[in-house]
């Protein structure tokens, strides 16, 4: 019998060490990544039941200090609403001002931002409610056979 897994859902924080937010926000995405991961193995004689019971998906984590390429912001602002592109790049009105500012300036990208690629979401900021929401509702593992 083959098993054919879906690759990972890929979560990019866009991270800014010298931010008390980004820090927390990545402490949260480390801490579900390795709760994600926590499983037993089928030869272990113990009780595995509440291992196997994960509450969320594995996940990649990608953590980067670097801006967002323009089509990674221009994605960002398409997932979160241009109308919100002020949070995202310092002074934006709308996409095309968010690119031309962040072009200008690298350091008028707002963090951190937390990205779900693969299921088109972003959250701006550290709001815990809101990473759980989004790990938590990541699709689950389906195999074939």
């Amino acid at each position: 019998m083959f098993r054919f897994h879906k690759s990972l859902d890929v979560i990019t924080l866009f991270h800014k060490p010298s931010s008390a937010a980004s820090l927390r926000a990545l402490t949260q995405l480390k801490q579900a990544s390795g709760e994600a991961s926590e499983t037993a193995t089928e030869d272990q004689a113990a009780d595995h039941t509440h291992q196997n019971k994960r509450q969320r998906t594995d996940f990649e984590l990608n953590i980067t200090e670097d801006p967002p390429t323009n089509d990674q912001l221009r994605s960002i602002l398409e997932y979160v609403g241009a109308k919100r592109a002020g949070e995202i790049v310092k002074g934006a009105r709308d996409e095309a001002d968010a690119m031309r500012k962040l072009t200008d300036n690298a350091e008028n990208f707002q963090r951190p931002v937390i990205v779900d690629w693969n299921n088109g979401r972003a959250i701006i900021g550290e709001n815990k409610s809101e990473i759980l929401k989004m790990l938590s509702t990541l699709p689950e593992e389906t195999s074939s056979v």
